[in-house]
């Protein structure tokens, strides 16, 4: 049975729990924006208050480096913000290829919803709830210790929702005695949150690294592509077995709108028939459609496949034998293939699909560099840029990876969005503007260094349309480029 289906009965029991939770605790709810109810209670005070006493002095040592991480946060949200905009305006290319808008909320599915799934791991909704209140309540606590150890009272704790379902957490200071707190404790208490999470997603990455080494294992070296060249259209002599006089764009998509032959057909997840075609003395293999469709755009060159032994043998799935030396990752692949010379038989054994495949292959030639045996595989450029599986760091790139234990396999995705929610929040909670606490931060910060309230005001304000007017221009952007 899918995850999902889990993941789905999951979500109906967490709704109706949090509907019978909300409405025995009616009484205590407040209503925020229309659609937010906050719960509040004493709970956790107490560890809080415990917490702030017994660590004064380790606490009170590391308040400077505190404020130091808020400032590198915030430059660093700055930063790759400013990046992003200049991207956008400058690269039209980046708007047509991201398929997803360059600001969405991070929402259980949203991969799927948004079409960011090359980019991320599956985000289901139990690791959303999970580790949303992990991030939540270390983030708040953090704030609350702070808070106590400069003496500022803490009102209540509590619990967000939206609708039947947990949506943050909070601790409630005292914002008239926060007020009064020094400006360097107000700002170590704003900062506590987010240095909280950068703890917390160390922990996290270490915490992958381990999963990772006990419960994954090299499968394979993966390849989802054959070796492709760049042909001069005005040197092909014959095409589908027909002899050609005169290569020009027109000329070709004549001949190949009278139809094509089949000389093989490929499997790259779903049938693909090729034909033939010949250029300077040496054989290629093309697409009838795609072929069709780069001529029409009327270049000079165009792209076709190489006549090599993997293609003509329909090779497929994932390299896990080549002679006699088995085959782990991509690395393992790069360090056989030199021991062979072209020309030279191999026996190749690839995984595809459950099942063991056997290839007799002659090795070619690479015609970029002489005496180097080839099979003639390749990666697609996506395949390229991403490590297999997603966010796995410490796989080897373009190597098929098996898991021992589903359960761990589960935890290591989870601990992977503790790890990620938590830097989101430490980076994106110091943007200095509006409800955040860089918002704050920074107009503690300006006045400061001015010793001029209005100043800061103004600055603080200006600083808040200056993002929100770039993150407006983000969207326009990629709307525009996109439709």
């Amino acid at each position: 049975m899918s995850f999902f289906v889990y993941d789905l009965g999951f979500l109906i029991i967490v709704s109706i729990l949090g509907s019978i939770f909300l409405y025995k605790r009616r009484k205590n709810l407040n209503r925020e924006m229309g659609i937010f109810f906050l719960y509040r209670t004493k709970v956790g005070i107490k560890l809080i208050e415990r917490v702030s006493k017994k660590y004064k002095k380790l606490l009170n040592s590391i308040k400077y480096a505190i404020i130091a991480l808020g400032y590198l946060l915030m430059a660093g949200i700055i930063y790759l913000l400013s990046e992003s905009v200049y991207s956008y305006v400058k690269y039209p290319l980046v708007a047509e290829l991201i398929n997803a808008p360059p600001v969405f909320p991070v929402i259980p599915y949203f991969p799927k919803i948004f079409g960011v799934e090359s980019m991320f791991p599956p985000f289901y909704f139990t690791y959303f709830i999970i580790a949303f209140v992990v991030v939540a309540v270390v983030h708040e606590f953090a704030h609350g210790i702070y808070a106590r150890l400069y003496k500022i009272k803490i009102k209540s704790t509590g619990f967000a929702f939206l609708g039947p379902l947990l949506a943050g957490a909070f601790v409630e200071q005292d914002e008239k005695q926060m007020g009064k707190a020094k400006k360097v404790d107000q700002m170590t208490i704003l900062a506590a949150g987010v240095f909280a999470n950068v703890i917390l997603t160390i922990i996290a990455f270490l915490l992958l690294w381990f999963i990772f080494t006990i419960n994954f294992v090299p499968g394979g070296a993966i390849f989802n592509a054959y070796s492709s060249s760049q042909i001069n259209i005005s040197s092909i002599s014959d095409i589908g077995g027909i002899e050609v006089l005169n290569p020009t764009n027109q000329e070709l998509i004549s001949i190949i709108n009278g139809g094509m032959p089949v000389d093989l057909t490929i499997n790259n997840g779903e049938e693909v028939n090729l034909t033939r075609l010949s250029t300077d003395g040496e054989d290629y293999y093309f697409d009838s459609e795609k072929f069709k469709a780069g001529l029409e755009q009327g270049g000079e060159k165009i792209l076709v496949y190489g006549d090599y032994p993997a293609i003509n043998a329909g090779m497929q799935g994932e390299i896990i034998w080549v002679q006699d030396e088995k085959i782990g990752t991509y690395n393992d692949l790069s360090k056989v293939m030199p021991n062979y010379a072209p020309g030279q038989k191999i026996n190749v054994k690839t995984s595809y699909k459950g099942e063991i495949f056997d290839y007799n292959l002659i090795l070619a030639e690479d015609p970029n560099q002489n005496g180097r045996a080839i099979m003639g595989i390749g990666n697609t450029l996506s395949s390229m840029l991403k490590i297999e599986d997603r966010f796995t760091f410490f796989k080897v790139p373009l190597t098929k990876y098996n898991y021992k234990s589903g359960f761990l396999y589960f935890l290591y995705y989870l601990v992977f969005w503790v790890f990620l929610l938590n830097l989101l929040v430490a980076f994106f909670n110091m943007i200095p503007c509006l409800i955040f606490d860089g918002g704050r931060f920074f107009y503690l910060t300006v006045w400061g260094i001015t010793k001029n309230e209005k100043i800061a005001r103004k600055m603080y304000k200006w600083a808040g349309i200056i993002i929100l007017a770039s993150v407006v221009l983000l969207l326009v952007v990629w709307l525009l480029r996109k439709f």
